[in-house]
């Protein structure tokens, strides 16, 4: 048996890990247009709970197929439990807002706004945790914000929130906060923290849904909502970090950072949306700030890098 030569192995492994890169910002990228499709039949309520149960389930199956991936899973401890109950309270919170705001806005306006998770997670971090913030950074949330801006007061005649657009902000607020959770837990095995949020959260959304009322879906559209939830929430993660395996965190990042853009361009494909000039004024600033945080995360990578590869004098 012949063996192929290095390279052409190094090569196939990168171009592997770049393929699931790309369908994680395009899994994730699903999201708004196809939840809007389905939220003129399920209530927003009951949409969070069966996204968030589809992912859970689905990735409890695939978790069940990996032992390795349990291998490296550290012990929960108690000292694990704030981090773990803050994680799923604010992940009951963030899809339901998420979803209100999809009824209340565009699903390319909500693709876009998406990005300021970027922002609250940065501003958190800094102000909870005490981490730096380069001045790259601060440039891209600068950018960010500015253009949510533009997004959520289009429409309304004056420098006023809309309702949807404030409801997606506050669901990136929470996500902010969630991340800096989940970040705590990292270590712990980031399919079995998936599994626990999308599970718990799933079912605390659900129970929420049964006061609030769940409406009337049929179960083609119960079956669509799970669906969803696995392929855009939960596989988009398990591709996320299949990826990062191999490219670096770094990397990664700067692919799924293309899925703000390309949910955009679903939704005014597939949704028949409009595409105004204030749109396109707030894609170009969100573009440009997306762009410098990609490029400062990415230096950042390269910078710790070569910090480890020198030796200590």
């Amino acid at each position: 048996m012949t063996s192929l030569p290095l390279g052409r192995v190094m090569n196939g492994t990168a171009s592997k890990a770049i393929a699931f890169a790309v369908l994680a910002a395009l899994f994730y990228a699903l999201s708004s247009p196809i939840s809007k499709i389905l939220l003129e039949d399920v209530s927003p309520y009951l949409m969070a709970s069966l996204l968030y149960l589809g992912a859970g389930i689905g990735m409890l199956a695939v978790r069940s197929a990996s032992p390795s991936s349990r291998r490296e899973e550290r012990p929960l401890t108690r000292g694990d439990m704030p981090y773990i109950i803050g994680m799923v309270v604010l992940d009951i919170a963030a899809p339901i807002l998420m979803m209100y705001g999809l009824l209340n806005s565009t699903a390319s306006s909500v693709s876009l706004l998406n990005n300021f998770e970027i922002v609250a997670t940065t501003l958190i971090a800094l102000l909870l945790f005490g981490e730096k913030v380069s001045s790259r950074t601060w440039t891209a949330v600068i950018l960010i914000t500015i253009s949510a801006v533009i997004l959520s007061t289009a429409g309304t005649g004056e420098l006023t929130f809309s309702h949807g657009s404030l409801a997606v902000i506050l669901a990136c607020v929470c996500w902010g906060l969630e991340n800096n959770c989940t970040r705590r837990l990292s270590d712990s095995g980031p399919l079995r923290i998936v599994v626990i949020k999308g599970i718990f959260s799933g079912l605390g959304a659900l129970l929420i849904a049964t006061f609030m009322g769940i409406g009337s879906p049929t179960l083609s559209e119960i079956a669509g909502a799970l669906l969803l939830g696995f392929v855009s929430y939960g596989m988009s993660l398990f591709f996320y970090i299949s990826a990062q395996g191999k490219l670096g965190a770094a990397t990664v990042s700067a692919y799924y950072a293309m899925s703000p853009f390309i949910g955009a361009f679903i939704s005014l494909l597939l949704l028949g949306e409009e595409l105004t000039w204030t749109f396109a004024v707030a894609l170009a600033v969100m573009a440009l700030g997306t762009v410098i945080l990609t490029w400062e995360t990415l230096e950042s990578d390269r910078r710790q890098a070569g910090a480890e590869s020198c030796p200590d004098r």
